[in-house]
């Protein structure tokens, strides 16, 4: 086995130094989701950052109606959820890009196979 500083445990990959753990940014349980340190998915399956704020609309269902693929559906939760979820809507945008750039070049591989 091998032998670690008194600090290895301390410390992520690369150095990083964890300043809260994902139970520091639970503020608070208006909807009595959680059960211990796990939501529980039977009473709301769907996080908030999903559902518009106005009208109520799941990210989920607006991607259904439209019949969308799975890419372009999956880039259209992360716009939608982009503010919502993070503090910089940064990483939300970039997966969204990500996954409009496979769709792309899954549209332009279905052109050359024909």
């Amino acid at each position: 086995m091998t032998k670690h500083n008194k600090y290895y445990h301390d410390k992520g990959r690369n150095g990083w130094t964890p300043t809260a753990t994902w139970q520091d940014e639970v503020v608070d349980d208006k909807d009595n989701k959680w059960i211990g340190d796990k939501i529980d998915y039977s009473k709301d399956k769907t996080p908030n950052y999903y559902i518009g704020r106005v009208y109520g609309y799941e990210a989920r269902k607006v991607v259904e109606d439209f019949d969308l693929s799975y890419n372009i559906g999956t880039a259209c939760t992360y716009l939608l959820r982009a503010k919502r979820k993070h503090d910089t809507s940064i990483d939300c945008i970039q997966k969204a890009i990500n996954h409009l750039e496979f769709e792309l070049d899954k549209i332009k591989n279905e052109k050359t196979n024909i």
